[in-house]
Order: C-alpha cells, then structure tokens, then sequence
C-alpha cells in the first residue's frame, strides 16, 4: 500500500535525469504550444498535456524512456502518471523544463 503510493507520487529512488538523456531519452514537454514557443529544451518533443491522450498513437514504442516536464512539475506528474496508466514503463517527472536545460546538448 505504501509503495504504491510512493509510485503514484512520484516519491522513489532518484534516477540521474542526465544519464537517461544522454542514453537517449526523450524529453516530453507538456505546455502548451504557446509556452513551449517562448523557450524549451533543445530536442524535445511538445505534447501539451490536453493533448496527450490523443498523441500517445504517436508513441508506439511503450519501452521507450521518457521524462515529462513543463513549468513547475505539476503537469508533468499528471502527464507521468497517464503515460504510466496507458502502460508506459519507463516515465519520469523531470519537473520544470529549466531545470533540464543543463542537460542539454552544447
């Protein structure tokens, strides 16, 4: 029971965000179009979160790794947790797209 709390909120080991993105995982922007326009991570993809649901035919690739991320971590958790929900394994909350930027490509 308390683990599977823990896993809905997001609350485990720490996983190395850099590491992942250096392994190639793919970096989920979930703002909205207009947000993602006036700054992102270099390479990642913008899936707004009302969107999501619709867009995941577009991610056939359920073993894929992502992190989710967006202005503070809020909508990311949500996006985490339906990408969990529709059986992706690999999902992280990688909070606010600024806190990423230092993982990003020189």
């Amino acid at each position: 029971m308390l683990q599977t709390l823990k896993n809905i909120l997001g609350i485990g080991p720490k996983v190395d965000l850099g590491e992942l993105i250096k392994e190639g995982a793919v970096i989920m922007d979930v703002r909205s179009r207009e947000e993602y326009a006036s700054g992102h991570v270099k390479g990642s993809i913008n899936v707004p979160l009302n969107q999501l649901s619709s867009g995941l035919k577009k991610l056939k690739n359920k073993d894929v790794v992502i992190i989710t991320c967006c202005a503070s971590g809020m909508r990311s958790a949500s996006a985490k947790g339906l990408l969990k929900s529709e059986g992706f394994k690999n999902v992280h909350n990688g909070g606010s797209w600024l806190s990423l930027r230092k993982y990003e490509k020189k």
